[in-house]
């Protein structure tokens, strides 16, 4: 392959890569299975490593995750939460021992096997024997301090025990929900006439972004822990030595972990629970497999997003055979529509399965889905439902293509089809079903996050032409929420019409980037909306701005500055835009610690060894206050950061005329900020 065509191959890759981590993480939904997603990153990091002068700060295999809430404090990680490179097959994970054998020799491998929960990720820390504090994953390199929350898990000990409790730990697990328990809370909100949870791992996460701690007990999350992350005053050899330390010291391990004395015994392992995997209290979707040696892990290292000495085994997803009763269309709140399957209710991975999102009319056309067909049902990661396939040989006779509507099904406005997109759209702003979506973006937990505006709630206040749009929240009285919540009169104060009230008050001093990201313009997700706020401080700076200031905005691409540019000269934009403004809705930027962007728009290259810390923990440094840290030097590089041994990268920052900084001069910075 030459360069020009690996330019053009990595630039679909990232779009495509992009798309499909929009459609899951975003809007929950995937088109295409987990096996087929890690082939096309698989593809991708390919490519960048025979083509490592194409790789960019903004590509896919650049990135751990996403961005911790700030209603909590951020917390810089020690050692950066990686993730795990995944596998799905025999060869491949003989692949992965080869991979190992080349590096450091062939040998008789030890290794550990532990089912990988489907939960959230979570450090804790310990100071002689006391939990000091709990942290989220988040992106990776920083994460949330919920520590409140942490305390009221009652699997988590406050006080550690045992001989040679360590000085300093820090130990990583999962926090998950039981299933009795995530079955449990279904059923209250259902006789509460409220959306049942999707799954077990949305639910833990949403429970754990609480900032009532009292919610977190009563909900009864539970925790395993799998991972020694730092010690001092103690010695560890292994992975298995580590996960029996925890245990005496009152941490909780999962028993079903086990040591296995090389791959064949970890194959049998992984044979056997997935078999068994529904016999559990929580979800798992696969199994982790860990060189047991600690100074092997240390030998093998790390790449730039995964461990050398483990990897993840991914279960296929399951699947079952059910009926498609109907085809219908959900207009979401940028006017997509949406076919979704409606199935006669089937038992799938621990949940009843009653639907399944078919995508877009080509996804219908290509699988040619009919109603009337039996269809082969498959939840991806064992979360998200969606159609594999049709069972031909049961098609009904009287089965009919199916076509796609050309009114919306909702408001009747004749329907548009944009060049270059597979999505029929609703152009009506005012269609109830888009107003009433935008309505749930703007209230939700990553947005505006106002506690007590559920769906129901949303739906009755435009039932009653209380609201219209998202101004009016701030225009309803305690008379008007009565009536509302009346039927469903409930002793807990946080459903009623004052916590209501006090939730849409909270709301109106949000940070600029949950406001951007609530008004919902399309294109616009978490990244844009923290970008767009940083960048220019104030709704009324992005409305100045042209298309042309707005794409100058690194990793803003041209697609979403003509939306936002269009989105702010919209004349009822205009208003509401407005009308929030008088109703005290904060719409700049909050001052905030200047440290925490000290180094915003550098760009770092790190060489040779550090004395004071690690590479990792430089590289969090660096990003925690908002500089970024490249693989190569380059004329764009700010600073070239060079401990012992440098190597080649010092000799061309010297020829580039790249600034140099010794320790000294790196922790000068970090503590004082960047020079211009």
């Amino acid at each position: 392959m030459t360069r020009n065509q690996a330019e053009k191959r990595i630039a679909a890759l990232r779009n495509l890569i992009r798309r499909h981590d929009h459609l899951y993480y975003v809007q929950g939904a995937a088109e295409i299975s987990d096996q087929e997603y890690d082939r096309l990153y698989r593809e991708l990091v390919d490519l960048e490593s025979q083509f490592p002068e194409l790789v960019s700060p903004d590509s896919p295999t650049q990135r751990v995750g996403g961005a911790p809430s700030p209603e909590f404090a951020t917390f810089v990680h020690r050692v950066p939460m990686l993730s795990l490179d995944n596998t799905y097959s025999e060869e491949e994970l003989r692949e992965f021992e080869r991979r190992i054998f080349r590096q450091v020799g062939e040998r008789p491998l030890d290794y550990v096997a532990e089912l990988k929960i489907d939960g959230l990720s979570m450090a804790l820390h310990y100071d002689k024997g006391r939990l000091l504090r709990g942290v989220t994953r988040g992106d990776g390199v920083r994460g949330d301090d919920v520590t409140p929350n942490v305390r009221a898990i009652k699997a988590v000990p406050l006080t550690l025990h045992g001989e040679d409790v360590p000085d300093e730990l820090e130990v990583r697990g999962e926090v998950y929900l039981p299933r009795s328990r995530f079955e449990a809370i279904n059923r209250e909100r259902e006789a509460a006439g409220e959306e049942p949870f999707a799954n077990p791992r949305n639910t833990a996460a949403g429970i754990m972004k609480t900032l009532d701690s009292r919610v977190v007990s009563r909900r009864g999350l539970d925790i395993f822990l799998y991972s020694v992350a730092h010690l001092k005053g103690t010695r560890l050899r292994g992975q298995w030595e580590a996960l029996e330390r925890l245990r005496s010291w009152g941490l909780r391990t999962n028993p079903t972990s086990e040591p296995c004395h090389g791959l064949d015994e970890v194959l049998a392992y992984i044979a056997r629970w997935q078999d068994r995997r529904d016999t559990l209290e929580y979800d798992i979707d696969g199994v982790v497999v860990k060189v047991d040696s600690f100074a092997l892990q240390q030998e093998l290292g790390f790449t730039s997003k995964f461990p050398r000495w483990a990897i993840a085994f991914k279960y296929p997803a399951r699947q079952a055979s059910t009926v498609v009763r109907k085809i219908e269309v959900y207009v979401g709140r940028t006017g997509k529509l949406t076919p979704v399957a409606q199935l006669q209710a089937v038992p799938l991975a621990g949940t009843i399965v009653s639907r399944a999102s078919l995508f877009n009319e080509e996804e219908v056309a290509r699988k040619d889905v009919r109603e009337g067909d039996t269809v082969i049902i498959e939840k991806g990661g064992d979360v998200i439902p969606k159609v594999v396939q049709v069972v031909e040989a049961k098609r009904p006779p009287d089965a009919q293509p199916w076509s796609p509507p050309t009114t919306c099904p909702v408001c009747g406005t004749e329907v548009v089809k944009p060049e270059g997109e597979v999505d029929r759209r609703c152009p009506n702003s005012s269609c109830p079903a888009q107003v009433e979506q935008s309505i749930r973006h703007y209230a939700a937990r990553s947005a505006m996050d106002i506690e007590g505006l559920g769906d129901v709630i949303v739906h009755e206040l435009l039932e009653r032409g209380l609201i219209k749009d998202v101004a009016d929240l701030y225009r309803l009285r305690f008379e008007d929420l009565k009536r509302v919540f009346a039927p469903k009169a409930k002793k807990e104060e946080s459903l009623g019409a004052t916590a209501l009230l006090a939730g849409i008050e909270k709301s109106k001093s949000r940070e600029l980037r949950r406001l951007i990201l609530g008004l919902g313009i399309r294109f616009v997700g978490d990244r844009a909306a923290a970008l767009l706020a940083r960048h220019f401080g104030s709704l009324d700076a992005i409305a100045a701005a042209d298309v042309e200031q707005i794409d100058a905005i690194y990793e803003i691409g041209p697609t979403v500055a003509q939306s936002v540019h269009q989105w702010f000269h919209t004349p009822s934009n205009v208003r509401l835009v407005q009308r929030l403004k008088d109703a005290g809705v904060r719409t700049e930027e909050a001052r905030t610690d200047e440290r925490s962007h000290a180094l915003a728009g550098k760009q770092f290259v790190l060489t040779g060894g550090l004395e004071t810390m690690t590479r990792d923990e430089a590289k969090a440094a660096i990003e925690a206050r908002g500089g970024r840290v490249m693989s190569s030097v380059s004329k764009k590089t700010s600073y070239v950061v060079a401990g012992k041994e440098p190597g080649s990268k010092r000799d061309k920052a010297e020829k580039l005329g790249v600034p140099i900084l010794d320790e000294e001069g790196f922790a000068q910075l970090l503590g004082g900020g960047a020079s211009e």
